[in-house]
């Protein structure tokens, strides 16, 4: 029991917390805005793989590290894009174009990161960026340590959660992405342009994921590897879900997750050998299964989700 306060009240334990649910934030608001205007994106896992490579890649061969966080938002909207044109546009299954975008951006990615990095015993890295010291704040006990000594990604990711929930409850441009999701036909009666809506949102909640993926690379680690967004594109889809198609709720289950994970970690080394790690590895997984079955029943779901939209046609 001691073991377990210590970790609790380690200021190393809620850092990672920030650090690990920063690529889930920033990829849970980009499936979240896709599915608010009735378009299912499972795409996600590919393009934040893409995107950590490509904008790793822009880095090792010189730009700096936000030129690079904008190249990966570029990655990512293109496939947004892609997206865009097979479901919205020609009205195929959202299922299907996702995954094909899963698989392509994930292969792409690495056919690109081995048509241009030499092969080599040990991967090529990059000076990623570094934590703020935030003055005052950075210095405070306990809390300077947890919270305040993050990259900039972070910070710019829990605000992006702030704004994107006033953008999508508080605004005109907020109120045609719900109406779009709920009813596009409403929508159009309206004056608005569901396709456009729908393709704006796509590809910017695309854009999200591919710099999701990029602080992969560009901050949590230093280099590329094809395996290393490991999953975090479907907790994602399952986080929108937890969320209720929420922002402020997304970041709150991001956060919860990477506090199940960042916790595992730790408790690995406490009971190390007494129980089987792989059991550890399980924890965060089963811990957001029983909070997302909890939470999903009262979740609503945006009533045009998945739903091809036609001009003129009810």
């Amino acid at each position: 029991m001691n073991a377990l306060i210590d970790i609790l009240a380690s200021a190393g334990l809620w850092a990672a917390v920030l650090r690990i649910a920063t690529p889930l934030i920033l990829g849970t608001l980009g499936a979240l805005l896709s599915e608010r205007s009735g378009v299912l994106n499972l795409g996600i896992e590919g393009i934040m793989t893409f995107g950590a490579m490509i904008g790793w890649l822009a880095v090792y061969n010189g730009a700096d590290l936000w030129t690079g966080v904008l190249i990966a938002a570029l990655g990512g909207a293109v496939f947004g894009f892609l997206h865009s044109v097979l479901t919205v546009t020609l009205g195929l299954s959202q299922h299907v174009s996702g995954l094909g975008v899963t698989l392509f951006a994930s292969s792409f990615a690495y056919y690109v990161f081995r048509l241009m990095v030499p092969v080599a015993g040990t991967p090529p890295t990059i000076e990623p960026f570094k934590p703020i010291d935030i003055p005052d704040l950075s210095s405070l006990p306990f809390l300077g340590p947890a919270f305040f000594t993050q990259t900039a990604p972070t910070y710019v990711a829990i605000v992006l959660a702030i704004v994107l929930a006033y953008l999508i409850s508080r605004t005109p441009v907020g109120l045609a992405i719900r109406m779009t999701g709920e009813n596009p036909h409403a929508a159009e009666a309206q004056g608005i342009n569901p396709m456009a809506i729908r393709y704006g949102a796509v590809i910017a909640g695309s854009a999200l994921m591919g710099v999701g993926g990029a602080f992969l690379t560009l901050s949590a680690f230093n280099s590329f590897f094809p395996t290393m967004v490991q999953g975090r594109g479907w907790i994602c889809i399952a986080l929108v879900v937890f969320a209720s198609w929420r922002p402020e709720r997304a970041l709150f289950g991001a956060l919860l997750f990477a506090f199940f994970d960042a916790f595992q970690l730790r408790l690995q080394t406490v009971l190390s050998g007494v129980v089987p790690y792989q059991i550890f590895l399980m924890i965060p997984y089963l811990l957001s299964i029983a909070a997302l079955a909890a939470m999903a029943r009262r979740a609503r779901v945006p009533q045009a989700l998945m739903q091809p939209y036609r001009r003129g046609e009810r």
